[in-house]
């Protein structure tokens, strides 16, 4: 009986990781504006609306929105003028832009659908307008890049691999493994990925974009001796974003 139920347990188990494959295969999408081949399982409407739901909790976790409406027009003038000058006008997206008034962390972040912030303590940091066109580029390369909803399809196809692996032979643990290595990678090619976006939409928008080493550099100084080494991060380190950011300034340069 042991042995039958343990034939049992392995068959359920193999059944329900041919069933994340195939769901897996089923979910692969062309992504028109970057020419990749994608594992999504939403539509664009669901990703908006996940944006819009989740924009209020994000504000909040960093202090609310900055009080100053001045700043907030120039940011949303900077991040309009690089969405109506790319081809980002053409998407479904809803893109809005949103001064954070947190004061200590430098970063930025967009939410799937176009929901994209910027925090004060980054603002304050960067020197011109080129650079914050920069850094608003870089997070609208990842809502046109679907970077977001892709994480959440890897998610929940490595969440159903380890529910099948932990019933055929207890080695969800090992499986779960293996599925945060494969995110950490798929992390930093997001980040090539909308740099090199970045670069298009401020050639595009009239930006310089040799700025957006500056921002790297920054982004640099602002992390201190402690970074963490690029195989632990899930950010390329900013030395070797700064060398693909001025392969991308060569390439989109020469066509323009």
């Amino acid at each position: 009986m042991r042995r039958g139920g343990l034939k049992i347990r392995i068959l359920i188990g193999l059944a329900i990781i041919a069933f994340a494959f195939f769901k897996k295969c089923n979910n692969k999408t062309l992504n028109p504006y970057t020419d990749r081949v994608q594992n999504i399982n939403m539509t664009s409407d669901q990703e908006i609306a996940i944006g819009l739901q989740s924009a209020p909790e994000m504000a909040q976790q960093h202090g609310g929105l900055y009080p100053d409406q001045k700043l907030q027009s120039y940011i949303d003038m900077v991040g309009n003028k690089l969405v109506n000058s790319s081809m980002a006008k053409q998407t479904p997206y809803k893109y809005e832009f949103h001064l954070l008034a947190d004061p200590n962390t430098v970063n930025a972040f967009a939410l799937p659908g176009g929901q994209i912030f910027i925090t004060y303590a980054l603002l304050s940091k960067l020197q011109n307008e080129d650079q914050v066109a920069g850094v608003l580029g870089h997070e609208i390369g990842h809502v046109l890049g679907r970077h977001s909803a892709e994480r959440i399809a890897e998610h929940e196809f490595w969440k159903t691999i380890s529910t099948g692996a932990s019933v055929g032979a207890d080695a969800g643990g090992l499986v779960n493994g293996i599925g945060q290595n494969v995110l950490l990678k798929n992390g930093r090619g997001d980040e090539l990925e909308s740099d090199k976006l970045g670069v298009l939409f401020m050639i595009n928008s009239g930006y310089n974009p040799e700025e957006m080493i500056g921002v790297m550099k920054i982004l640099k100084a602002a992390a201190g001796p402690n970074r963490v080494p690029e195989f632990q991060s899930s950010h390329p380190d900013p030395e070797n974003r700064i060398e693909k950011i001025k392969e991308a300034i060569r390439e989109y340069s020469s066509v323009q």
